[in-house]
């Protein structure tokens, strides 16, 4: 009997792992080929017409923004059906809808086409966190903060790497090429999904339900304070995050000068990839030991103070390092948060509670770029930062108080 069980948690850590390698490298095509649109965008937009640049800068904010308005809707919905009928097919209908989309881009012959792609294309946006909520529900609670970690590290690669391959790729086969090019190597996803993933229904546990209306996960969620605020953290970090990127590289030119600004930008840009390639698993691997709340109120005070000092560099290097650390700090807030989530809802309802967290974060995606844009327009770049580091610090306060109101000690549940 003993033996039969200790196979059985042999072979499920094995499966685990085969899972997440294949998935690793989904991620890494998806989030590779999506970035690799971004740094020609708005060229593409100029292409389209005779325009003045202030119109390609207004369309290019509408048109990249406007993916992520969709995407905050169906992020619950895709999570909702993913939880019924199996997330695997969910993911491989997530690829085929974003092919299609990067496909018929390049074929669009106006601005408003593309604009409406880019919103079709929001409905399919969440492969990414829809292939965490998969690989979270087939791990073992114990492992799940590491194994996530592992997993983020396959579209941190991609994003990385994504831009710069793009551009190069651009430059020698043309804008309109290029988004059929994506659109093969988003499919390439699918097709690994498709044959490579084995996703195996998880049996609930004694008593529990086997399916929830969605009034019943919402109720779920609002009797938990600490699980709301980390949700609702989820708005704020992106907020924070996504405040900086469309000054960054105009702060850069003020420390640097124009002189290779393109390179100097990107570097700023990647130090916070970098960092967060290098320790997204090793905070899931802590958060598994420690618990996941602590491991995220640290990350939120760490994120905080590190954010502040970048409003008072003085030459790029300064920025460059504070990126990197800031990175390093980031790179564990996925993970945990999703291990924690893993944690704290049922099986038959992780996959929505995921998509709420996924929408909020798609909502922190549009709220953030326009508060930057605001702040810095208003009251210089520092500004940014000032604001930034206090809703990082004010989101590990809140959650550090609900954990503390809780009337029993957030405990970790027993490993499956």
């Amino acid at each position: 009997m003993l033996r039969k069980k200790w196979s059985a948690i042999l072979s499920q850590e094995q499966r685990v792992k085969r899972n997440v390698w294949i998935m690793w490298f989904a991620n890494f095509f998806i989030a590779g080929s999506i970035t690799m649109v971004l740094p020609f965008l708005s060229l593409y937009i100029s292409e389209l017409g005779d325009y003045s640049d202030s119109y390609v800068q207004t369309w290019s904010g509408l048109v990249f923004g406007v993916t992520f308005v969709t995407a905050f809707i169906f992020s619950p919905i895709w999570g909702r059906i993913g939880d019924r009928y199996g997330r695997k097919n969910i993911l491989i209908i997530s690829a085929a809808g974003l092919a299609l989309s990067v496909l018929l881009m390049g074929l669009a012959a106006s601005v408003w086409q593309l604009f409406i792609l880019r919103l079709f294309m929001g409905v399919f946006t969440g492969f990414i966190p829809m292939s965490q909520a998969l690989i979270s529900t087939q791990t073992p609670k114990h492992m799940a903060g590491q194994v996530l970690g592992t997993l983020q590290t396959g579209s941190i690669t991609g994003t990385l790497l994504g831009p710069m391959i793009g551009g190069v790729i651009a430059d020698s086969i043309g804008y309109s090429t290029t988004f059929q090019f994506v659109s093969i190597s988003v499919f390439i996803s699918a097709i690994i999904v498709f044959f490579g993933i084995k996703e195996q229904r998880m049996e609930t546990e004694e008593g529990e339900k086997t399916s929830y209306t969605s009034r019943e996960v919402i109720q779920h969620i609002l009797k938990r304070p600490v699980l709301l605020v980390v949700l609702i953290v989820s708005l704020f970090i992106q907020v924070a995050h996504f405040s900086i990127q469309p000054i960054l590289s105009l702060y850069v030119e003020d420390l640097h000068g124009p002189e290779n600004l393109a390179l100097f930008s990107g570097i700023a840009f990647s130090a916070a990839g970098l960092g967060n390639l290098m320790m997204a698993r090793r905070w899931g691997m802590i958060g598994d030991r420690k618990g996941y709340v602590k491991i995220l109120i640290f990350l939120l005070f760490v994120a905080g103070i590190v954010y502040f000092p970048a409003a008072f560099v003085t030459n790029i290097w300064q920025l460059v390092i504070l990126r990197f650390l800031l990175g390093m700090s980031i790179g564990g807030l996925i993970p945990v948060r999703t291990a924690y989530i893993r944690q704290e809802a049922p099986i038959a309802m992780q996959g929505e509670v995921l998509g709420y967290n996924t929408s909020l974060r798609f909502l922190g995606n549009i709220i953030g770029p326009a508060l930057g844009g605001i702040l810095s327009g208003f009251y210089g770049f520092s500004a940014v930062f000032f604001v930034t580091s206090g809703l990082l610090i004010l989101c590990g306060v809140t959650l550090l108080i609900a954990t503390q109101k809780v009337s029993t000690p957030v405990k970790r549940a027993p490993s499956v």
